[in-house]
């Protein structure tokens, strides 16, 4: 079949299933959006709506099998649509390549049932360079995969796939370039940081989201990206929910919601090279400068067979992140199920963080890590501006087979504050190990180590644990360190099975401790 024909016959059989595809493309994408039920106020986040208008790749250009690029098929296919008054831009059955796919408002991108839409190894098909976030940091770089700038009403939905074929990319990652970092530290506007070359070898974001309003993503599979896969950055009212992430390679983190306002992850797969959902907003002076927090964000109903973490916050996270509810989630797998993470000269501030309702299997690492010691410079005792974490809870935990429960660190100039766990049961190697906290609450918690005390606390202060269930065997409940640890409090919690209750070190004042009949 010639390529007119072809062209011919896929535009016929477009043309003549157009109005079913609306009509079923609803129906598979029509369960609603459950209610969100925060513990901070939250607004109710619905699907964007688009004219009922069906555009075709084929009816462009578009050449299935792979081996022919179909960048300007895609292009025009979403202009003639944009141009139109907005509507789905149609990916039918088959594998298409192309290069970048730039996005514009009232435009639904919807990938077939068996639609794959693979993207081109060849770096210069990414030029010329549009404004990005790349590691918290602004500037001009090679185009994302997808790609939308300053749009309203905008979405991919599915249930075809997104193959990145990023293994091109991938070598770069140990040979980055450092100036945006540089250039960001010592001011230099973001209209000069233009990168965009193999020299300066900064890998693009799969897809990317930036400065719109009212997103959604549904449905999809994706993965094998050059780095971060979905990267919303400024951006408001995001909907990400049914995507299968399944990557591999380096920093192919999930979902990186990145100083954007109103963002509900639900109904997701994880199976992560990196961490699944990730919060971000900027490194150090850029984040600084700009200023803008994550907040209001939900991840609930999700799973992850593998990853870093499930639910991760920074460590680029100078503009701050505020008010995020974690609840109903199974991790597997992965190396943490919430983590929290910093360092010492980072700034920001985290806080209003609630974790719930979490079943945990097989951690690598930790269920919870909290920790400003992140990579964190050794030869800078104190920072000049250190993070701020607190206002943190987390309750009805389920977990098994575990090395730690609870690994917390914060410093000494900024200790991690308002910490609450509740109704925690968890079977692990070692339990609870904090320094440099404050105003910290265990109530109804079951944790079994297998080594060392239940809670080891250094540099610890106004700590209450209370109800706790001792397993049978336990050797030591409590080890406190640290001269400047006090106002620890056990409440009704039965140590007479215990066989060294508490250990105190020499510098810990006998007061510090106080047993509750």
């Amino acid at each position: 079949m010639n390529q007119r024909v072809s062209r011919t016959f896929f535009a016929a059989l477009l043309a003549a299933s157009a109005a079913c595809f609306v009509q079923a493309g609803e129906a598979w994408g029509g369960d609603p959006i459950e209610p969100i039920r925060a513990p901070f106020p939250m607004p109710a986040l619905t699907r964007p709506s688009f004219p009922q208008r069906v555009v075709s790749i084929v009816d462009h250009g578009a050449l299935p099998g792979g081996a022919v690029k179909n960048t300007d098929a895609f292009r025009r296919a979403i202009e003639a649509c944009a141009n139109a008054g907005g509507g789905r831009v149609l990916v039918p059955t088959g594998r298409w390549l192309t290069g970048p796919i730039h996005l514009r408002s009232h435009i639904e991108l919807h990938l077939a049932e068996g639609a794959e839409v693979v993207f081109s190894d060849r770096f210069e098909d990414y030029l010329p360079v549009v404004l990005v976030r790349s590691g918290g940091v602004d500037l001009y770089n090679y185009s994302p995969l997808i790609y939308a700038r300053d749009c309203e009403d905008v979405a991919i939905t599915g249930p075809g796939r997104l193959d990145g074929n990023a293994r091109a990319w991938w070598a770069w990652k140990k040979k980055e370039s450092k100036e945006p970092a540089r250039m960001a530290r010592e001011g230099v506007p973001v209209k000069r940081r233009v990168f965009g070359t193999p020299e300066a070898a900064i890998r693009p974001s799969f897809v990317v989201f930036l400065n719109c309003r009212n997103v959604l993503l549904e449905g999809f599979t994706i993965g094998g990206g050059p780095n971060w896969t979905v990267h919303p950055i400024y951006s408001e009212n995001v909907v990400i929910r049914r995507v299968h992430v399944l990557t591999d390679g380096p920093n192919n983190d999930g979902i990186d919601p990145d100083s954007c306002r109103n963002v509900l992850v639900e109904h997701c797969v994880f199976d992560t090279g990196d961490d699944c959902l990730v919060l971000k907003s900027g490194y150090n002076e850029d984040g600084w400068r700009v200023g803008r927090p994550t907040e209001n964000v939900v991840m609930r109903w999700c799973s992850s067979k593998k990853g870093h973490g499930g639910l991760v916050v920074g460590s680029e996270m100078s503009g701050g992140v505020h008010n995020v509810y974690l609840h109903d989630c199974t991790f597997d797998g992965t190396d943490h199920a919430l983590r929290i993470k910093s360092r010492r000269d980072r700034g920001g501030v985290v806080e209003n963080i609630w974790a719930e309702n979490l079943t945990v299997r097989d951690m690598k690492y930790d269920v919870v890590v909290v920790t400003m010691d992140y990579g964190a410079d050794p030869s800078r005792i104190v920072a000049e501006k250190p993070p701020i974490f607190r206002n943190i809870t987390v309750r009805n935990v389920i977990a098994e087979r575990v090395p730690v429960a609870v690994q917390i660190d914060g410093l000494s100039e900024s200790p991690v504050e308002n910490l609450r766990f509740e109704r925690l049961t968890i079977s692990s190697t070692r339990g609870v190990v904090a320094r440099q906290v404050k105003n910290v609450e265990f109530s109804d918690v079951a944790i079994a180590p297998e080594k060392g005390p239940v809670f080891a606390l250094t540099e610890a202060r106004d700590v209450t644990i209370r109800r706790a269930k001792i397993a049978p065997g336990t050797e030591r409940f409590l080890a406190v360190t640290g001269a400047s640890s006090r106002g620890i409090r056990i409440e009704e919690s039965d140590l007479r099975g215990v066989e060294s209750p508490i250990m105190r070190s020499p510098e810990v004042p006998e007061t510090a401790i106080e047993l509750a009949k």
